[in-house]
Formats: structure tokens, C-alpha cells, sequence
């Protein structure tokens, strides 16, 4: 895997705006991402991440079918699980509580990343985490995303636009797997898999929430990090916080 990126030494420490919500709806997360995604374009100096869990439903990217979703259009609606086709790489999602959806917003170019390489560090991220938590993930052969034991625990997609990122990483941490047989996420007809399931540790939403934000901030070299609990709506007061990195 790639290093961690590096910061020129004469360059301002750069800042990433961390948003730790609970469990929002997926219309609500996209409305906070287009805004971020707005301000990040403005100002390159800027970056932006959510770390959150979304109401059950399902998410279509470009490379995925409905024919992945097994359950009729009645069933679902039984479920109340909406199906929304959106703009980012791979396939179809089941999102569930008990998952940690990340979207970073950065600026790719004035991170020095092409969008390849990009992909290609949310990766390490993922695989990273997989480590700390005792599980020997590998990469999914076909398409981004993360295996264990053979079963995608993290799905990867992401968009770019104008050369800032939106979209980003499902990881499943503990949700209830039964649904999983009725969504062949990224196409694979194997249920995905989670931390829970995988690792020999316990494991909960909020660690690995602040484990990842550890992991994406070391891993992107943002040396300062301010974290807000809130929607920017509702006026948020930032924390700051000072992360270890790599050199």
C-alpha cells in the first residue's frame, strides 16, 4: 500500500472539518454533502468529512442493477426501504443502523491525489482498520471495495467533481446480516459480512467512528481537525483536536 501523504513542511497544517452525526436520513446526508462539496469548491484550503449511520434503505451507483434487489417493489415498501440511484461508483447498498458511512469531501487537487490514487487510499484506510480490529482484510478483486473471509464488509464508491470528492465508504460494523441475502451488494450474490462478525474484539459504532477518523485523518495528513456533532443547521460548536500522524 501507498504511504501516508505527505505535507510540504513550508505549507499551512491542513484541517479537515469532521462531522460525527447519529443516525440521519439519506436525503438529509446528501443535502450536508452537496453544502460541504459547495463550500470545499470554493475554498481548496478546506476539507470536510461525515461520519455517520443512515436509515435502512438502499443506494443504486453507476455500475449497479436493480436486478441486484431481490425483494418486490411491494415487499420494500413493506420494509420501507427506498431505492435511490446516485452518482457514484459501484453498486447497490443495503444501509442499515449498525454501519459507519464515511464521505469525505476533499479537495483532490490540492491534496495532490488523482482520483485513482484517492480510491486507492480509502482502501488502505479500510484495510487498516480491518488490522487494528484483527482481521486480515483483502481487496475485492472486481471492483473498490474490502473483503473478510471472502465477504465484502466494506463497500467503496465515490464521485468527483471539479476535482472534489463526495460519496465515499459503507462499513458494516455491526448490523443485523439477515437482510444481506436480499441485496447482492456490488453485484456479488455472496451477503456481506461485518467487524462484528469477523473480529475477535469487541467492537462498537462509535469506536470505530473515531478509529476511522484517526485513520483518514493520518492516512491524508490533516494535522488539525475540528469535530462537530451536529448539521451545520443547528449552529455547531467545534472541538479541536489535535491527531497523530505518521511522518
Amino acid at each position: 500500500m501507498h504511504e501516508r501523504l505527505q505535507q510540504d513542511d513550508t505549507a499551512p497544517p491542513r484541517a479537515l472539518a469532521a462531522y460525527l452525526l447519529g443516525v440521519i436520513d439519506f436525503d438529509e446526508l446528501s443535502a450536508l454533502q452537496r453544502r460541504l462539496r459547495y463550500d470545499v469548491s470554493g475554498d481548496r484550503d478546506t476539507a470536510a468529512a461525515i461520519f455517520c449511520e443512515i436509515e435502512p434503505g438502499i443506494t443504486i451507483g453507476r455500475e449497479g442493477s436493480a436486478a441486484h434487489i431481490r425483494p418486490s417493489a411491494e415487499s420494500l415498501a413493506a420494509r420501507r426501504w427506498p431505492v435511490r440511484w446516485v452518482g457514484r461508483g459501484g453498486g447497490a447498498v443495503l444501509h442499515q443502523v449498525g454501519q459507519v458511512v464515511c464521505f469525505p469531501v476533499f479537495p483532490l487537487d490540492a491534496l495532490n491525489l488523482s482520483p485513482a490514487r484517492y480510491l486507492s487510499e480509502l482502501q488502505a484506510v479500510c484495510l487498516d482498520l480491518c488490522r487494528d480490529y484483527g482481521i486480515a482484510g483483502t481487496l475485492d478483486a472486481e471492483r473498490p471495495g474490502v473483503r473478510a473471509n471472502g465477504r465484502l464488509i466494506a463497500h467503496i464508491g465515490v464521485a468527483v467533481r471539479d476535482w472534489v470528492s463526495s460519496y465515499g465508504m459503507v462499513l458494516n460494523v455491526n448490523p443485523d446480516l439477515g437482510p444481506f441475502r436480499d441485496v447482492k451488494c456490488n453485484g456479488d450474490p455472496v451477503p456481506m459480512t461485518s467487524l462484528q462478525r469477523e473480529s475477535p474484539l469487541r467492537v462498537r459504532v462509535s469506536g470505530v467512528r473515531q478509529k476511522l477518523l484517526e485513520l483518514i485523518a493520518a492516512r491524508f495528513g490533516f494535522a488539525r481537525v475540528s469535530v462537530f456533532h451536529h448539521h451545520p443547521a443547528a449552529l455547531p460548536r467545534a472541538t479541536r483536536h489535535a491527531l497523530p500522524h505518521a511522518s
